[in-house]
């Protein structure tokens, strides 16, 4: 018997990920957002917190010991080679949380949807059954991500960090567009959902399909 699918929702910064994943979880969907398991593993407690320390320093911990998010992202987002350094002491413990999590689900009879940012970025795309691309203009993104307290040189830095969003789009099987209302957003993921945890994968010319 073929396991239930596991969707990859994936996309640029800023774009809506986390709330496409809200309403995947409000439709019967359980979701796994793997910032947040990053975060955790991170934790002092967590398995990618000794590597990460060694790797970059105690100058990104607080005085507690807790790793300080916001100065490790200085130092990593302003240096590609140190980016993919914390991205190998990490990706692999994230890659076991979130596969863990998925296969006891999908054994129990569940799809399930993971928000993968870096998947294309991180070969990730092999693991999923579907990949679903959220996208939003390139003006929301930047107006979005300056709300959050980000410089625009921090915002263009996050965006040169990951792949071009046409190129996320050109190889997801979905694009849900980001564009208009939430009540926009959320029917298109309602629409999209059917197919998203079916055996159909591509549309009937045998490419990417958009959600509209």
């Amino acid at each position: 018997m073929t396991p239930p699918r596991i969707i990859g929702v994936t996309g640029g910064i800023a774009c809506g990920k986390s709330t496409v994943a809200r309403y995947l979880m409000e439709a019967g969907i359980p979701v796994c957002e793997t910032d947040q398991v990053a975060h955790e593993l991170m934790q002092p407690d967590g398995p990618a917190y000794a590597g990460v320390v060694q790797r970059f320093g105690t100058g990104i911990c607080r005085a507690d010991g807790t790793i300080d998010r916001r100065a490790l992202a200085v130092r990593v987002f302003g240096d590609e080679q140190e980016r993919a350094a914390l991205n190998a002491l990490v990706h692999p413990h994230v890659r076991r949380a979130w596969r863990t999590w998925a296969g006891d689900l999908q054994a129990r009879g569940c799809a399930v949807a993971v928000v993968i940012p870096l998947l294309f970025e991180v070969g990730a795309e092999r693991d999923v059954d579907v990949v679903v691309c959220v996208s939003a203009p390139l003006a929301a993104v930047k107006a979005r991500l300056q709300q959050r307290g980000l410089t625009a040189t921090e915002v263009a830095q996050r965006l040169k960090a990951q792949w071009p969003l046409a190129e996320k789009r050109r190889r997801a099987d979905f694009v849900i567009e980001n564009t208009g209302s939430e009540a926009d957003l959320r029917a298109q993921v309602e629409a999209g959902l059917p197919r998203w945890v079916s055996k159909e994968k591509e549309d009937d010319h045998g490419g990417r399909t958009t959600t509209t």
